[in-house]
Protein backbone atom coordinates (compact mmCIF):
# COMPACT_ATOMS: atom_id res chain seq x y z
CA UNK A 1 0.00 0.00 0.00
CA UNK A 2 1.60 3.17 -0.95
CA UNK A 3 0.20 6.82 0.61
CA UNK A 4 1.04 10.22 -0.01
CA UNK A 5 -0.84 12.30 2.15
CA UNK A 6 0.86 15.97 2.58
CA UNK A 7 0.17 17.79 -0.67
CA UNK A 8 -0.49 21.05 -2.00
CA UNK A 9 -2.11 23.04 -4.84
CA UNK A 10 -2.01 26.23 -6.92
CA UNK A 11 -4.70 27.73 -4.07
CA UNK A 12 -1.62 28.40 -2.09
CA UNK A 13 -0.10 30.44 -4.15
CA UNK A 14 3.13 28.74 -4.27
CA UNK A 15 2.19 25.42 -5.57
CA UNK A 16 2.18 24.54 -9.54
CA UNK A 17 0.41 22.18 -11.65
CA UNK A 18 -3.48 21.06 -11.69
CA UNK A 19 -4.86 18.73 -9.46
CA UNK A 20 -5.74 16.56 -12.16
CA UNK A 21 -2.31 16.31 -13.12
CA UNK A 22 -1.36 15.51 -9.27
CA UNK A 23 -3.47 12.99 -9.24
CA UNK A 24 -2.88 11.38 -12.84
CA UNK A 25 0.88 11.09 -11.53
CA UNK A 26 0.13 9.47 -8.25
CA UNK A 27 -1.70 6.97 -10.87
CA UNK A 28 1.44 6.31 -12.71
CA UNK A 29 3.14 6.06 -9.71
CA UNK A 30 0.91 3.21 -8.16
CA UNK A 31 0.02 5.25 -5.01
CA UNK A 32 -3.14 4.04 -3.89
CA UNK A 33 -3.67 6.95 -1.62
CA UNK A 34 -3.19 9.73 -2.29
CA UNK A 35 -4.08 13.72 0.37
CA UNK A 36 -4.40 16.82 -0.85
CA UNK A 37 -3.42 19.03 2.59
CA UNK A 38 -3.66 22.88 1.30
CA UNK A 39 -1.92 25.21 3.72
CA UNK A 40 -4.70 26.41 5.79
CA UNK A 41 -6.25 29.95 5.90
CA UNK A 42 -5.02 31.65 8.39
CA UNK A 43 -4.92 35.91 9.41
CA UNK A 44 -1.13 35.98 8.99
CA UNK A 45 1.10 35.18 6.07
CA UNK A 46 -2.29 35.54 3.95
CA UNK A 47 -0.47 35.17 0.60
CA UNK A 48 1.01 31.77 1.06
CA UNK A 49 -2.33 29.94 1.54
CA UNK A 50 -5.89 29.22 1.00
CA UNK A 51 -7.94 32.30 1.61
CA UNK A 52 -11.44 31.50 3.49
CA UNK A 53 -13.86 32.14 1.16
CA UNK A 54 -12.16 29.54 -1.20
CA UNK A 55 -12.11 26.99 1.38
CA UNK A 56 -15.64 25.76 -0.26
CA UNK A 57 -13.94 25.63 -3.26
CA UNK A 58 -11.16 23.79 -2.84
CA UNK A 59 -13.14 21.17 -0.86
CA UNK A 60 -15.57 20.74 -3.62
CA UNK A 61 -12.43 20.16 -5.53
CA UNK A 62 -11.12 17.39 -3.41
CA UNK A 63 -14.17 15.84 -3.33
CA UNK A 64 -14.91 15.99 -7.01
CA UNK A 65 -11.62 14.64 -7.94
CA UNK A 66 -12.18 11.96 -5.56
CA UNK A 67 -15.72 10.31 -7.50
CA UNK A 68 -13.73 11.10 -11.42
CA UNK A 69 -10.74 8.94 -10.08
CA UNK A 70 -12.70 6.61 -7.55
CA UNK A 71 -11.65 3.63 -9.61
CA UNK A 72 -8.03 3.98 -9.86
CA UNK A 73 -7.45 5.95 -6.58
CA UNK A 74 -8.46 6.79 -3.24
CA UNK A 75 -8.73 10.61 -3.07
CA UNK A 76 -8.31 11.82 0.94
CA UNK A 77 -9.11 15.71 1.93
CA UNK A 78 -7.05 17.47 4.35
CA UNK A 79 -5.51 20.94 5.50
CA UNK A 80 -2.00 21.87 6.94
CA UNK A 81 -2.53 24.35 9.93
CA UNK A 82 0.09 26.48 11.17
CA UNK A 83 0.13 25.95 14.41
CA UNK A 84 0.02 29.87 15.53
CA UNK A 85 -1.86 30.48 18.48
CA UNK A 86 -4.50 33.33 18.65
CA UNK A 87 -4.62 32.98 14.13
CA UNK A 88 -5.81 29.46 14.19
CA UNK A 89 -9.84 29.53 12.89
CA UNK A 90 -12.43 27.32 14.29
CA UNK A 91 -13.56 27.10 10.70
CA UNK A 92 -10.88 24.93 9.63
CA UNK A 93 -10.30 23.27 13.11
CA UNK A 94 -13.48 22.05 12.84
CA UNK A 95 -13.59 21.14 8.99
CA UNK A 96 -15.22 18.20 8.11
CA UNK A 97 -11.59 16.54 6.43
CA UNK A 98 -10.05 13.11 6.81
CA UNK A 99 -7.05 14.63 8.52
CA UNK A 100 -5.54 17.66 9.88
CA UNK A 101 -1.62 18.20 9.53
CA UNK A 102 -0.18 20.51 12.23
CA UNK A 103 3.01 21.86 11.44
CA UNK A 104 5.49 24.88 13.16
CA UNK A 105 6.66 27.44 10.35
CA UNK A 106 6.80 30.07 12.07
CA UNK A 107 8.67 31.09 15.57
CA UNK A 108 7.64 34.58 16.90
CA UNK A 109 5.92 35.32 13.62
CA UNK A 110 9.25 34.24 12.05
CA UNK A 111 9.56 32.30 8.62
CA UNK A 112 12.70 30.22 9.58
CA UNK A 113 12.15 27.81 6.51
CA UNK A 114 10.82 30.73 3.74
CA UNK A 115 14.67 31.74 2.11
CA UNK A 116 12.94 35.40 2.09
CA UNK A 117 13.88 35.76 5.75
CA UNK A 118 16.97 33.46 5.65
CA UNK A 119 18.63 36.07 7.05
CA UNK A 120 16.82 35.38 10.64
CA UNK A 121 18.96 32.97 11.45
CA UNK A 122 22.10 35.29 11.59
CA UNK A 123 23.65 36.64 14.91
CA UNK A 124 20.82 33.96 16.86
CA UNK A 125 22.16 31.21 18.99
CA UNK A 126 21.36 27.97 17.40
CA UNK A 127 20.85 25.82 20.12
CA UNK A 128 17.95 28.12 21.53
CA UNK A 129 16.02 28.55 17.75
CA UNK A 130 15.75 24.76 18.00
CA UNK A 131 15.03 25.07 21.50
CA UNK A 132 11.71 27.21 20.70
CA UNK A 133 10.88 24.89 17.75
CA UNK A 134 10.48 21.84 19.50
CA UNK A 135 8.52 23.99 22.57
CA UNK A 136 5.92 25.11 19.97
CA UNK A 137 6.00 21.41 18.10
CA UNK A 138 5.31 20.41 21.80
CA UNK A 139 2.32 22.84 22.67
CA UNK A 140 0.96 21.81 19.00
CA UNK A 141 0.92 18.36 19.88
CA UNK A 142 -0.97 19.30 23.45
CA UNK A 143 -3.83 21.18 21.57
CA UNK A 144 -5.14 18.03 20.21
CA UNK A 145 -6.37 19.47 17.50
CA UNK A 146 -4.17 17.59 14.76
CA UNK A 147 -4.04 13.79 13.40
CA UNK A 148 -0.61 14.37 11.92
CA UNK A 149 2.67 16.29 12.76
CA UNK A 150 4.50 18.10 9.89
CA UNK A 151 7.69 17.74 9.03
CA UNK A 152 8.89 17.04 12.45
CA UNK A 153 12.58 18.50 12.09
CA UNK A 154 12.11 21.50 9.55
CA UNK A 155 13.95 23.11 11.43
CA UNK A 156 17.04 21.77 9.67
CA UNK A 157 16.14 22.97 6.66
CA UNK A 158 19.13 25.61 6.05
CA UNK A 159 21.38 23.00 7.77
CA UNK A 160 21.78 25.18 11.04
CA UNK A 161 22.91 22.63 13.75
CA UNK A 162 22.77 22.45 17.50
CA UNK A 163 25.58 21.61 19.15
CA UNK A 164 23.00 20.00 21.52
CA UNK A 165 21.63 16.22 21.07
CA UNK A 166 18.56 17.01 18.95
CA UNK A 167 17.35 13.91 20.82
CA UNK A 168 17.48 15.86 23.81
CA UNK A 169 15.70 18.89 22.62
CA UNK A 170 12.93 16.92 20.92
CA UNK A 171 12.20 14.49 23.83
CA UNK A 172 9.13 16.35 25.10
CA UNK A 173 7.78 17.06 21.73
CA UNK A 174 7.61 13.28 20.80
CA UNK A 175 6.31 12.44 24.43
CA UNK A 176 3.43 14.89 23.98
CA UNK A 177 3.17 13.75 20.52
CA UNK A 178 2.68 10.22 21.69
CA UNK A 179 0.36 11.07 24.72
CA UNK A 180 -1.87 13.34 22.36
CA UNK A 181 -2.12 10.14 19.61
CA UNK A 182 -0.76 11.90 16.78
CA UNK A 183 1.20 10.45 14.08
CA UNK A 184 4.44 11.12 12.87
CA UNK A 185 4.83 12.15 8.91
CA UNK A 186 8.24 10.66 6.98
CA UNK A 187 8.32 13.34 4.45
CA UNK A 188 10.37 13.64 1.88
CA UNK A 189 11.03 17.63 0.87
CA UNK A 190 13.72 17.53 2.87
CA UNK A 191 15.82 15.94 0.72
CA UNK A 192 14.84 18.63 -2.04
CA UNK A 193 16.44 21.08 0.60
CA UNK A 194 19.80 22.74 1.46
CA UNK A 195 19.56 19.54 4.38
CA UNK A 196 19.16 16.84 1.79
CA UNK A 197 17.68 14.76 4.52
CA UNK A 198 14.05 13.40 5.47
CA UNK A 199 11.85 14.90 8.29
CA UNK A 200 12.42 13.64 10.44
CA UNK A 201 15.99 12.55 10.89
CA UNK A 202 16.71 8.48 11.81
CA UNK A 203 17.98 9.65 15.35
CA UNK A 204 14.45 10.81 15.77
CA UNK A 205 12.48 8.54 14.29
CA UNK A 206 14.11 5.95 16.09
CA UNK A 207 13.36 8.05 18.89
CA UNK A 208 9.28 7.76 18.03
CA UNK A 209 9.53 4.13 17.06
CA UNK A 210 10.82 3.05 20.60
CA UNK A 211 7.52 5.37 21.82
CA UNK A 212 5.57 3.53 19.79
CA UNK A 213 4.22 6.34 17.80
CA UNK A 214 2.81 6.14 14.52
CA UNK A 215 4.19 6.76 11.19
CA UNK A 216 2.67 8.20 7.64
CA UNK A 217 4.16 9.06 4.43
CA UNK A 218 4.57 12.34 2.13
CA UNK A 219 5.83 13.68 -0.42
CA UNK A 220 4.76 17.54 0.36
CA UNK A 221 4.37 18.13 -3.19
CA UNK A 222 4.17 21.67 -4.45
CA UNK A 223 4.75 20.46 -8.48
CA UNK A 224 4.16 17.30 -10.63
CA UNK A 225 7.46 16.41 -10.14
CA UNK A 226 7.41 16.23 -5.92
CA UNK A 227 4.52 13.33 -6.60
CA UNK A 228 5.64 10.28 -4.23
CA UNK A 229 9.45 12.00 -4.80
CA UNK A 230 11.78 9.92 -2.32
CA UNK A 231 9.28 7.53 -1.45
CA UNK A 232 11.31 4.18 -1.52
CA UNK A 233 14.01 6.32 0.29
CA UNK A 234 11.15 6.88 2.98
CA UNK A 235 9.86 3.76 3.73
CA UNK A 236 13.26 1.97 3.20
CA UNK A 237 14.10 4.27 5.87
CA UNK A 238 11.02 3.61 8.20
CA UNK A 239 11.91 -0.20 7.96
CA UNK A 240 15.34 -0.46 9.08
CA UNK A 241 14.24 1.90 11.68
CA UNK A 242 11.62 -1.06 12.56
CA UNK A 243 8.27 -0.06 10.77
CA UNK A 244 6.18 -2.36 8.84
CA UNK A 245 2.71 -0.68 9.38
CA UNK A 246 1.40 3.25 8.07
CA UNK A 247 -1.66 4.83 8.87
CA UNK A 248 -4.40 6.56 6.81
CA UNK A 249 -7.45 8.22 7.41
CA UNK A 250 -10.78 8.56 6.35
CA UNK A 251 -13.30 11.02 8.16
CA UNK A 252 -10.60 11.94 11.09
CA UNK A 253 -10.45 7.80 11.61
CA UNK A 254 -7.16 6.24 11.37
CA UNK A 255 -6.30 2.58 9.35
CA UNK A 256 -3.40 0.84 9.89
CA UNK A 257 -1.90 -0.74 6.84
CA UNK A 258 1.24 -2.63 5.47
CA UNK A 259 3.07 -0.42 3.30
Amino acid sequence: MRIDLHNHTTRCNHAEGTMDEYIQRAIELGIDIYGFSEHAPMDFDEEYRLLFEEMQAYTDDVLTAREKYKEDIKILLGYEVDFLPNHMDERVLNAKVDYLIGSIHFIDKWGFDNPEFLSGWKDKDIDEIWKAYFEATEAMAKSGKFDIVGHLDLIKIFKFMPKQDIRFLAENALKAIKKSNMVLELNTAGLRKPIGEIYPSRPLLEVAYDLEIPITFSSDAHSIEHVGFGYEEATTLAKEVGYTKAVTFQGRDRELVIF
